[in-house]
């Protein structure tokens, strides 16, 4: 019994040993990681892919009227075959009529989606602001490299064309688009409030981060600088948005009197994104109107 409690000791003294031996190598490398990444700095001038090689402009003028420059229009073929396009095109702040949330999960991953927002004025004019991770000619995108400051962070302001067929045809994403309940007033805040972020980076470059400044936290943010608390940061849906969806209906963010499960159902536009995809009336037709 001696020699066994003798052996016990000294298994867990070496155990000891090697957990002290692991931290060590754990502090240095978080060590070693941070000084690396502390001393990379973001960059306007980098060999961006063609798609994402021209950042928007917002000039405001006066009575709310917004000149946005560099609206993409992108037409593609594939991911990596396309036409590039802008357009430069006014909107007026005071005929915003709704706001649009769409959500676009990744297919084959858990967890991880897309979001982004699309605004739309009574004249007929839709315009989406997609917070994505701004890539150089190569890169793909991964969660892991997005914390070690490997991205710059661009706002793509895009026609819907675009954006949503990006997703639906060439990713093979599902995308959901909702209408959210705000009203006109606050609508038109988080709209200019965005168009000022896209023209700071435009200026001054920002790295992308996974979890503090992503495509969702850069909208929630200024939500919750317009209304205070509307959206809890503290739900996993926020930094996992798979089902970021579910986690505005509940909180009675998406204007809408069914189920979520129905909800789900109707504001699914695949089928009509490839439906009228040519459609000079694409924007409206996509929601069933």
């Amino acid at each position: 019994m001696e020699k066994w409690k003798q052996r016990l000791i000294k298994f867990f003294r070496g155990f000891l040993v090697f957990l002290e031996i692991l931290l060590v190598i754990v502090a240095i490398t978080v060590l070693c990681v941070s000084v690396f990444i502390s001393g990379k700095n973001p960059s306007m001038s980098l060999d961006w892919v063609p798609n994402q090689k021209v950042m928007p402009v917002a000039e405001f003028e006066t009575g709310g009227k917004v000149l946005i420059r560099n609206v993409r229009n992108v037409s593609y073929k594939t991911v990596d075959d396309y036409t590039v396009g802008y357009y430069d095109r006014e909107y007026d702040t005071n005929k915003l009529k709704k706001v649009w949330f769409a959500l676009s999960p990744f297919t084959g991953e858990i967890g991880i989606a897309h979001a982004f927002l699309s605004f739309e004025f009574e004249d007929d004019k839709f315009v989406s602001i997609s917070v994505e991770v701004r890539k150089e000619k190569g890169e793909t995108y991964s969660p892991v490299n997005g914390l070690l400051r490997d991205y710059e962070l661009i706002y793509v302001i895009g026609d819907e064309r675009d954006v949503i067929r990006l997703r639906t045809d060439q990713y093979k994403d599902k995308v959901f688009l909702y209408p959210l309940k705000m009203d006109k007033e606050k609508g038109a805040e988080l709209f200019r409030a965005m168009l000022m972020r896209a023209n700071g980076l435009a200026n001054t470059p920002e790295f992308y981060n996974t979890i503090t400044s992503n495509c969702i936290t850069n909208f929630i943010a200024p939500i919750d600088q317009i209304i205070p608390g509307l959206i809890p940061w503290n739900d996993h849906r926020v930094l996992l948005p798979e089902y970021l969806d579910q986690y505005f209906y509940e909180l009675g963010l998406i204007d809408t009197n069914l189920s979520f499960e129905k909800a789900r159902e109707k504001y699914l536009i695949n089928d009509r994104v490839k439906k009228y995809a040519d459609d000079p009336d694409f924007s409206r037709k996509i929601r069933g109107e």
